[in-house]
């Protein structure tokens, strides 16, 4: 009987310390693959966004290989031309743009003379805020010049992130259930839970990445048409810059369609002005960061809206600009343990 009790507490002995082997090089191995982490975490949820033309594409008769292939070259073909298109929009146009500053920020310019008023309405001194502006104004060429120099040094990690995309793209397309049964063997936890765990992960993250995209495309185009409308020059170029802004809520589009509309006040269109001012506010923020966006974003039921805008808010806040993919995603799976969790409990009582 002793021994076979000291055979047991051995075995427990070793199977407690292969666990902690196995956490370890679970622990290694996302330790490795932190300096690339972005890009195979948008990989995932690349994949899990194409996954219905995937599923699609087999149904007709592609063999699982091609058809993943497929959508890897499209969706990576879509974010290398979107990521170059913006990158030349924002070094030509903002050029362009910066060019046409220092006369507007000079005697007499028409920026110049609302912020004079708007200084000495709030007792700063107009004269020194404006030698130092016109300075900055008169180098934003140059730093123009230094900030393409900077795009193309980063085109290398970019290429990086984009090759990381692809890879995890294809490897989930191909082995997505290999992965979810893989987990259910060697999580402790019941196979069901973790299943439920991995279905919610996709669900979550398909509806994140989407929700995002679109709602920054929304804005972007909403953004435009306002700037059309109300003649701001280069309406594509600002919408195209509101849509990029739009990856922080609230706060970024403001600071694009609050320019705008101060530009159309201070060059003597104050109806128009106002127009574009009570556009970005009520359409282009409000509705849409907090209508549209949550919705889109929510990507899963039984997540009260509380906790989608904390998510949204707190991710920003906590991981950066990713946050804004990364916080929902960890917000809807903690909800799902936590229901997991719950019904577990009541069924044990």
């Amino acid at each position: 009987m002793s021994t076979n009790r000291t055979s047991e507490a051995s075995h427990d002995k070793r199977a407690r310390a292969l666990q902690l082997l196995a956490l370890a090089a679970l622990v290694t191995l996302f330790w490795i693959a932190r300096p690339v982490g972005v890009g195979l975490f948008f990989g995932i949820l690349a994949a899990f966004s194409v996954e219905p033309i995937y599923a699609r594409l087999c149904t007709r008769g592609w063999s699982p290989g091609v058809a993943a292939l497929v959508c890897v070259l499209g969706t990576v073909s879509i974010i290398a031309a979107t990521a170059g298109a913006f990158a030349v929009l924002f070094v030509t146009r903002g050029v362009a743009l910066a060019r046409a500053l220092p006369p507007l920020l000079a005697n007499g310019g028409a920026l110049r003379t609302l912020a004079e008023r708007g200084l000495a309405a709030a007792h700063v001194d107009p004269a020194a805020a404006f030698i130092h502006l016109e300075g900055q104004a008169n180098t934003v060429e140059s730093r123009a010049a230094s900030l393409a120099a900077g795009i193309a040094g980063a085109t290398l990690g970019g290429m990086l992130t984009i090759l990381f995309i692809a890879l995890a793209m294809y490897y989930v397309l191909r082995h997505w259930s290999e992965i979810v049964l893989r987990a259910e063997t060697d999580l402790p936890f019941e196979p069901r839970h973790t299943r439920a765990l991995f279905d919610q992960f996709r669900k979550v993250g398909s509806g994140v990445l989407r929700g995002t995209v679109i709602a920054g495309a929304v804005q972007g185009a909403l953004a435009g048409l306002g700037y059309w409308v109300c003649g701001v020059p280069d309406p594509g170029f600002f919408g195209a810059l509101t849509a990029a802004a739009s990856v922080v809520p609230g706060v970024g589009t403001s600071l694009v369609w609050i320019f705008a509309g101060i530009y159309l006040v201070a060059t003597h269109h104050l109806i128009w002005g106002i127009v574009e001012l009570t556009w970005g506010a009520l359409v282009v923020g409000i509705v849409t960061d907090y209508v549209i966006r949550p919705r889109l974003v929510r990507g899963a039921r039984g997540v009260p809206a509380v906790l989608t805008f904390v998510s949204l808010f707190g991710g920003v806040e906590v991981f950066g600009l990713v946050g804004l993919v990364v916080g929902p995603v960890i917000v809807t799976l903690c909800v799902a343990v936590l229901k997991t969790y719950e019904e577990e409990l009541g069924a044990s009582h």
